[in-house]
């Protein structure tokens, strides 16, 4: 858990991915789309992965991939951040955490 929340920490803007989920791509291409450049964490790729996947889960993530986090804060899954789009409050969290500035 604690190199989840330091990673998670580091930028404003953070995604923990697998690089084979599709909604993991969808999710951080939403990002860029909004002007955000996250930081993108592939877990099959990281000597960490298995762990850091469960700690995800601890947090309620399920699936584990994509979880996102603005500001160092969890935001949840990818459903959370759609959710947060069509309602129009992701971009304004992303400013916030200064991941963008228009």
């Amino acid at each position: 858990m604690d190199r989840v929340r330091d990673l998670a920490s580091k930028k404003a803007a953070v995604v923990f991915t697998k690089s084979s989920c599709y909604m993991c791509h969808s999710i951080t291409q939403l990002f860029y789309e909004l002007g955000a450049s996250p930081a993108v964490h592939e877990l099959d790729n990281d000597a960490y992965g298995r762990e850091m996947e469960w700690a995800l889960r601890s947090l309620g993530c399920n699936p584990s991939v994509p979880a996102v986090f603005i500001g160092a804060k969890f935001v949840g899954s990818a459903k959370d951040v759609i959710s947060l789009h069509v309602d129009g409050t992701l971009k304004q969290k992303l400013k916030d955490a200064k991941a963008i500035w228009f």
